[in-house]
């Protein structure tokens, strides 16, 4: 019912309360698990926590945090601003992978020998190339042919 409730997978319910985030429940007579609100509520926290990148581990650390009246609130301010700095770098690797990758299939001329693709090249790390997808001048000599864009 829980999982139903937090919009989960039963699995979920399991693991969560295998890593500490969640309490294991009283059990009915007939040995069904028996949650309270509170529980469907921490759920629901855990959810949304990682819909905003923070790991379980992290939440698991926002959740002993919501309990400290003297410095809970400056450090939870502390881990978003640890996170929003660990998401901004993710997103500017993310940027520098894509334009790496979109350079080569720019280069690309979508026909020739297999073992003339500069994306292949890239990817093989080939010594012309400094190992860096993205370093892609011009075609290789071998690639013959017109070009074949895809966009």
């Amino acid at each position: 019912m829980l999982a139903k409730l937090a919009g989960v997978a039963v699995d979920t319910i399991r693991y969560y309360e295998r890593e500490g985030l969640l309490k294991p429940p009283e059990r009915k007579a007939s040995g069904y698990r028996q949650y309270d609100e509170a529980a469907v509520e921490r759920v629901r926290f855990i959810r949304r926590a990682k819909k905003l990148g923070f790991t379980l581990g992290e939440i698991k650390n926002l959740l002993l945090l919501e309990t400290d009246r003297e410095n809970g609130v400056l450090g939870v301010k502390i881990r978003a601003h640890e996170r929003i700095h660990e998401l901004d770098m993710r997103i500017a690797e993310m940027i520098r992978m894509r334009d790496a990758l979109k350079e080569l299939a720019e280069a690309c001329p979508g026909t020739g020998e297999p073992e003339c693709c500069p994306i292949l090249s890239a990817l093989h790390g080939d010594a012309d190339r400094d190992d860096t997808p993205g370093e892609a001048d011009e075609p290789p000599s071998c690639c013959h042919g017109g070009t074949q864009r895809i966009s």
